[in-house]
């Protein structure tokens, strides 16, 4: 058996790799908060409160839209709804934990960290202390986010605004999603939400920016059952 040591470090080895993309999508995340004219410390705070990066991307720009508070919130919660599904995966391996650690390790649970620690522990379902390798990706993941915005709001607040950032907003979301663009049924999804989002652009509220997604979803919903059939 390992101990909590090397599982916490196996964790940090696992996910290093993801280091690559993580490091310069924090500093974008940062530099574009300066940028679209939010306070630095409003921008590192909601790194420490939110901690993940498209959903921080799209906070800030709704609000500097214009949207409610409410519009914003609600889009970071559909955006994060996908932790539901990691929590019911990862229950099994950390039903044993009290809710305290449980809440703990939640906060660190991001896509790259789960992704890893989910491999690890269909791997070593027996092994004790298993938690710990989740909470080596979720820190590590952490620590080099937190550092890599803090960077980018630095390097965002002595850019020229002539050599402004906010052209890495449709950039980063892009770079998300080109690898789908080879599936036909996500580009009908994307397509789908995509003119949703057009045609309810006018909705009070912006509220467009909820009611594309849920509309994609239902098309997504359709096409799953029909591939069943």
């Amino acid at each position: 058996m390992l101990s909590k040591n090397k599982i916490f470090k196996r964790g940090i080895l696992d996910v290093a790799p993801h280091m690559l993309s993580v490091i310069p999508f924090g500093i974008i995340c940062g530099a574009i908060g300066v940028e679209l004219g939010f306070n630095p410390y409003l921008v590192y705070a909601m790194s420490l409160i939110i901690f993940g990066g498209a959903s921080q991307i799209v906070f800030l720009q709704l609000l500097s839209g214009g949207a409610s508070a409410l519009i914003a919130v609600t889009s970071v919660g559909v955006i994060n709804s996908r932790h539901l599904l990691y929590g019911a995966v990862l229950s099994e391996y950390l039903e044993k934990l009290s809710i305290l650690k449980k809440l703990i390790i939640s906060y660190f649970v991001v896509d790259q960290g789960f992704a890893e620690s989910n491999k690890y522990f269909k791997k070593n379902k027996n092994q004790k202390h298993i938690h710990y390798h989740l909470l080596g990706t979720g820190i590590t993941l952490w620590v080099c986010w937190q550092i890599s915005t803090l960077t980018g709001i630095v390097l965002g607040s002595i850019v020229p605004p002539e050599l402004g950032l906010k052209f890495a907003i449709p950039l980063t979301f892009i770079a998300i999603v080109v690898s789908d663009l080879k599936k036909i049924d996500h580009v009908v999804v994307m397509l789908v939400s995509g003119i949703s989002s057009l045609i309810f652009f006018d909705a009070p509220l912006k509220s467009y920016i909820i009611i594309s997604p849920i509309i994609a979803l239902i098309a997504a919903s359709i096409l799953l059952w029909r591939k069943k059939l």
